[in-house]
């Protein structure tokens, strides 16, 4: 302050306020600098988020559940209304497979028994047919039943990162002949599913392991990663349901999709994305399309049976 010896009281008062001032100004300036820049690499201020996904990023993929995620309903019930549609099998097994289905549905639990039977019955009604001919009629039954049951909320999704050049995966417990159509008619990269085994182009009536399902799709998310060079800790993952949380939990930027309640209370707990593309209160209760109430769940899953056949 020697240099301000000059001034009155009064007026080195002043000017010393002034400087201060200044000080004070051009730290705050430095520190919103700093603040920022740290946001721009750590995050955005709550209410908004960083730019994602990130253009260019070839380490990055995404992977999407396929059923409530990607699509309204369950791929293999839209893909055996079109089997059932071409009489692969008979009315009665249907129902009798319906009401299982339907209950699943409601109460969001499994049932290992009804997996076990419903499973069977896939590849006991596959068994013999060309992987081709299946390939030819999942076109169809797209075009019939899937087409129009796409969320476009979660289409954009993946349309994004498409457009970052990053590859998008479809990850589903359905057929992977299914997937792979489905995957294709979206313009996605490829599929992970279910793999019924088959011989020379035709299907044995078994699987080639186990249904892609739970820790099941992290374990093929983390192989498909690693074949492909990917960061994991860069990638993004989307899925409806909390048996998909080993998925979820492998990325960097996991995403609840119209959430069933473990998953909703799950990811708020952790802070992942939510979106939801569902309207009113019953469809974020039961985790099931606004549009359909109990009967037509009931009556969808009915109609929309996939691969089922009559025990003998």
């Amino acid at each position: 302050m020697a240099a301000l010896g000059w001034l009155t009281p009064r007026r080195r008062s002043a000017t010393a306020r002034s400087v201060l001032a200044g000080e004070a100004s051009a730290e705050a300036a430095r520190k919103s600098s700093q603040e920022l820049e740290e946001l721009a690499h750590e995050g955005a201020p709550e209410g908004t988020e960083p730019e994602f996904p990130v253009i260019g990023d070839d380490k990055a993929a995404a992977f999407f559940d396929l059923d409530n995620t990607v699509m309204q309903g369950a791929a293999i019930f839209h893909f055996g209304r079109g089997l059932y549609k071409r009489k692969f099998f008979e009315t009665r097994d249907l129902y009798r497979f319906a009401w299982q289905q339907a209950w699943f549905r409601l109460a969001g639990v499994e049932d290992p028994e009804h997996m076990q039977d419903a499973r069977d019955s896939a590849l006991s009604i596959v068994k013999g047919h060309r992987v081709s001919e299946l390939m030819s009629i999942g076109e169809e039954i797209y075009d019939e039943y899937m087409a129009e049951r796409i969320w476009p909320g979660t289409r954009a999704l993946a349309q994004a990162h498409l457009d970052a050049g990053q590859k998008v995966w479809l990850v589903t417990a359905a057929p992977v002949e299914i997937a792979t159509v489905i995957a294709r008619r979206l313009g996605l990269t490829g599929a992970l599913g279910t793999v019924a085994e088959s011989v020379d182009g035709v299907y044995t009536g078994k699987l080639v392991g186990e249904p892609l399902h739970g820790p099941a799709k992290a374990e093929a998310v983390r192989a498909l990663a690693a074949a492909e060079g990917l960061d994991l800790g860069r990638c993004a993952a989307y899925s409806d349901s909390h048996n998909d949380i080993p998925m979820l939990s492998l990325v960097g930027h996991p995403y609840a999709i119209n959430p069933d309640a473990k998953l909703r209370k799950h990811a708020r707990k952790l802070d992942w994305r939510l979106r939801d593309y569902r309207t009113g209160r019953k469809a974020a209760k039961v985790g099931i399309p606004a549009a359909a109430g109990v009967g037509a769940v009931a009556g969808g899953t009915a109609a929309a049976i996939a691969l089922h056949r009559r025990r003998r």
